[in-house]
């Protein structure tokens, strides 16, 4: 017998994604780093998104607890007006781009997740949001190609455009030793 077996647990963030139309909007910019260095190993458009939270390994039958309290989140909030701007370097390999806009209101909507998320009982590491789109990852041993592209562009500043929806993504990190691909569990709409 040959079954699929799921596993007992999903790697899991609660995030915000940019429309297609921003997104293509710095794809376009970044098209031409794209071809210069094709040895980074650059995330897909569709993965891109701002992290509000990440709550690592959970149990899949703990996942379900978060709908409710976040749907009733997401109706309670406004979206915030957010654009993307410029870009930078985490500890010399991975490449973001920025996020500016109603910045309050995103850090206002980050908290709120975060209490809504331990009153479910579900414990994370807290780490503080720094908001950003991560674009790449220079491999091991190459620390100059993410700082080179940043520079790049530097100055981009895209169109603003309202956070339409609340997303509750899973990953397969660590499941295969291909590419991490994020799926939505669950999206509410935001206001």
């Amino acid at each position: 017998m040959n079954e699929q077996t799921q596993p007992a647990t999903v790697r899991v963030f609660i995030a915000l994604a940019p429309p297609d139309h921003a997104k293509d909007e710095l794809a376009r910019e970044l098209r031409a780093a794209q071809d210069a260095y094709p040895r980074m190993r650059w995330n897909r458009i569709e993965d891109w998104h701002i992290t509000l939270a990440f709550l690592g390994e959970l149990p899949v039958s703990t996942v379900p607890l978060l709908h409710g309290p976040l749907a009733a989140l997401a109706a309670d909030h406004r979206p915030p007006r957010l654009a993307l701007r410029g870009s930078g370097v985490f500890d010399d390999r991975v490449l973001w781009s920025g996020i500016e806009g109603d910045l309050d209101e995103l850090h206002l909507l980050a908290a709120d997740v975060r209490s809504a998320v331990k009153a479910c009982g579900v414990t994370f590491e807290e780490r503080p949001l720094r908001p950003h789109l991560t674009l790449a990852r220079a491999r091991r041993g190459d620390p100059t190609s993410a700082a080179e592209i940043a520079e790049g562009f530097a100055g981009f500043s895209g169109l603003r455009w309202p956070a339409g929806r609340l997303h509750l993504v899973g990953s397969n990190a660590g499941r295969s030793r291909g590419p991490i691909h994020y799926r939505d569990i669950e999206a509410w709409p935001l206001g």
